[in-house]
């Protein structure tokens, strides 16, 4: 069966398109649904929720039925044979009314699963730095190959021009073989930087479960935001916001938890205790005429238990939990520590990030400048060929680097909300907004 001709030439064109490109927001929805280590995290801030409900079990009431079948036959030699049938059932239930030890269980897992859902917001922070980290290392690479590319084709037109005027008797061979030389160093940077592009989209394509991912490039032109707010001390004011500090926090909650859990060691528990019963009885007896009978039984009461002497076990594990008490205090100050250095870090890196993007697009203009000054020099016989070549390598060098800079400032950027604490999903829109359309 043939196709229709007008079929066959829409399915051409189809497979000619280039791949759509994808925008960031577009990879972040995706990377959340196929990233295993953000997978896992969210998985096990799900089982934290069920753990709580298991410790909050502890105030509640308990119920339970017991239920036991029995038969007896008994053949004494001197009376007749005796057969007994017995079922007993009953419903036990009991409540805590004070046990400052499960209380304590019970608030520690509130904390917990507040340590759980800090643990969650870490993973989505990371999975956020993560996928724009590779998204801009593919965008860096094919500026890179693009400008090794366009340095490779000016050096290939600045030998053919060597070789001509050379073959005229207009320059020696010594330009001929500098540019040469510079042609075949920049086949071997292309060949680089197409390997590099290559490795860099395997690492996008295995972070958002895609292939051929390709990513948008920034809008042009490019302008990127200014760091808000714009004082390194408003940033560092938001450590406590970082899920490591809040984590930290919550551990020197849970020690200091813990410790009132072992004092509670020397405490009174009091249970209140009830339950319900009966019991059936049938059998062969001669002399009772078959029937034993049936009875029934209820009871309620409350239970004390005063702890009197346990060893030394309970003032032992007491002073243990006041030890760890001190290194969970000493482990929330490491961490706040550590936040706001980290945070004036990445800050003045996104400062000096945005000074080089400044300094980088001035270095562009004037290489710009330099190169078409050198190449009419060059025309008139007052540059060398080599000039041309430096003049042409200096300006692709720049531009490369260029997009490198600007890619970096919007990355630390997300670096250093994470590093305060305050990166959330909102944060990629922003980002994804400095794209093209």
């Amino acid at each position: 069966m043939t196709r229709p001709l007008p079929l066959l030439l829409s399915l051409a064109l189809f497979a000619a398109l280039p791949a759509r490109a994808q925008s960031l927001q577009e990879l972040y929805e995706a990377a959340r649904a196929y990233d295993a280590t953000y997978l896992a995290a969210r998985a096990l801030a799900d089982s934290a929720v069920f753990r709580a409900e298991q410790a909050k079990a502890l105030g509640r009431p308990t119920v339970g039925l017991n239920a036991i079948g029995s038969r007896a036959e008994t053949d004494p030699p001197f009376t007749s044979r005796k057969n007994t049938n017995s079922l007993q059932a009953g419903l036990a239930a009991e409540q805590w009314l004070f046990n400052r030890a499960n209380a304590a269980t019970m608030s520690q897992a509130e904390k917990s699963l507040v340590v759980a859902q800090a643990d969650l917001q870490s993973a989505e922070q990371e999975l956020i730095v993560r996928l724009a980290q590779n998204y801009f290392d593919v965008l860096a690479a094919q500026d890179a190959l693009t400008t090794a590319q366009a340095n490779k084709t000016a050096i290939a037109e600045q030998l053919a021009s060597a070789k001509r005027n050379f073959e005229v008797g207009t320059a020696t061979i010594t330009d001929t073989r500098e540019a040469q030389a510079r042609f075949d160093l920049a086949t071997a940077q292309e060949i680089a930087a197409d390997n590099d592009l290559r490795t860099k989209r395997i690492a996008l394509d295995q972070l958002v479960g895609r292939t051929n991912v390709q990513p948008k490039p920034l809008a042009a032109p490019v302008a990127l935001p200014a760091t808000q707010p714009s004082s390194v001390d408003d940033w560092v004011s938001l450590v406590d916001q970082a899920p490591s500090v809040r984590r930290a926090q919550l551990g020197y909650d849970i020690a200091q938890i813990e410790n009132d859990k072992a004092k509670a060691g020397h405490l009174p528990t009091v249970k209140l205790e009830g339950s319900l019963g009966g019991n059936r009885a049938t059998g062969s007896f001669p002399e009772l005429q078959g029937n034993v009978g049936n009875t029934k039984s209820a009871s309620i009461g409350v239970r004390l238990a005063v702890p009197l002497y346990s060893g030394g076990a309970i003032d032992n594990r007491v002073k243990e939990t006041l030890s760890l008490q001190e290194q969970a205090r000493n482990n929330l100050d490491a961490a706040r520590r550590g936040v706001a250095q980290s945070t004036r870090q990445v800050f003045f890196g996104v400062q000096s990030g945005q000074a080089q993007v400044k300094a980088l697009e001035a270095a562009e203009s004037s290489s710009k400048l330099a190169l078409e000054a050198t190449q009419l020099g060059y025309r008139v016989g007052v540059r060398v060929n080599l000039d041309v070549l430096n003049a042409q390598t200096q300006l692709f060098t720049t531009q490369r680097d260029l997009s490198r800079a600007r890619y970096d400032v919007v990355v630390n950027g997300l670096r250093l909300r994470q590093a305060a604490g305050n990166l959330q999903p909102a944060d990629v829109s922003a980002v994804n907004s400095l794209l093209a359309r």
